[in-house]
C-alpha cells in the first residue's frame, strides 16, 4: 500500500470514530439544525445521521455533496444569529487561523451561534506534525521551522503537488498554522469539556465540546 494511501485509511477511520462520539455526545436527527464552520462534505460522508446541514467556508473550497446547504462566510465573524444552530461543528480548522486572537474570534462565535458546539483539532503534544507530516517540526523555533520545512517534509516527499501548490501550502504552514496543546483549548473554550483522542498511547487531536 502507498504511504499516502495508508495515511488517508487512517484519517479515514479517524473521521468515522470522531463522528461516533458525535452522536454519542448528542441526540442529532435529521431535523437538528448543525453548522459546520470551515467544513466540506467529506466528513458528514461517513456519518450515518444527516442534519439540516450548513458549511460556511471560503469559495475555493466549495464542493457538493452531504445534502448540505453552503454559505461563504467568515469563522471568526458568523453572519448568523446567536443560538441560531442546534450544534456547531468544526474539524481541523481553528489550527489555520494564524493568531491568538483570531482563535479566540473562532471559538466565541462558535460558542455564540450554537446551542452546543464540537470543536476539534490537532494536539500540539503529539510528535508528528499533521499537515506536513513531518515528526517534531512543529516543537523547534520558529526560526529553525522557516529554515527546515521548505526543504525537507515527508508531505513533499510522498505528495504529488507542483511547484506551486508546495510553495503554497509550506508558506501557509509557516504562517498560519499554529497547532494548540489541551490547556490552550480550555482557555479557549471555558465551561467546555476537552476529549484526547489517541493513537499508539499518545494523544492524537483534541475535541472541545459543550457539557
Amino acid at each position: 500500500m502507498e504511504p499516502l494511501h495508508l495515511l488517508g485509511e487512517i484519517g479515514l477511520r479517524f473521521r468515522r470514530r470522531r463522528m461516533e462520539r458525535l452522536l454519542g455526545l448528542f441526540p442529532i436527527d435529521s431535523q437538528w439544525r448543525v453548522l459546520d464552520v470551515g467544513g466540506t462534505p467529506a466528513i458528514w460522508e461517513v456519518c450515518p445521521v444527516r442534519p439540516r446541514l450548513v458549511l460556511l467556508n471560503q469559495p475555493r473550497a466549495y464542493e457538493q455533496g452531504a445534502g448540505a446547504d453552503w454559505v461563504q462566510g467568515d469563522g471568526c465573524r458568523l453572519p448568523f444569529r446567536d443560538q441560531s444552530f442546534d450544534l456547531v461543528f468544526s474539524n481541523s480548522v481553528i489550527e489555520h487561523l494564524g493568531s491568538e486572537a483570531a482563535m479566540r474570534s473562532f471559538a466565541a462565535e462558535v460558542r455564540r451561534v450554537g446551542v452546543r458546539y464540537f470543536v476539534q483539532t490537532p494536539d500540539a503534544a503529539f510528535p508528528v506534525e499533521p499537515h506536513l507530516y513531518t515528526p517534531f517540526l512543529h516543537q523547534l523555533p520558529r526560526g529553525l521551522q522557516r529554515r527546515l520545512a521548505p526543504r525537507f517534509s515527508l508531505w513533499s516527499l510522498l505528495g504529488r503537488a507542483t511547484p506551486d501548490e508546495r510553495e503554497f501550502y509550506i508558506r501557509h504552514y509557516l504562517e498560519e498554522i499554529r497547532l494548540l496543546h489541551a490547556e490552550e483549548m480550555r482557555s479557549l473554550f471555558p465551561g467546555g469539556r476537552i476529549v484526547q483522542e489517541r493513537f499508539l498511547g499518545l494523544s492524537k487531536s483534541l475535541i472541545a465540546h459543550s457539557a
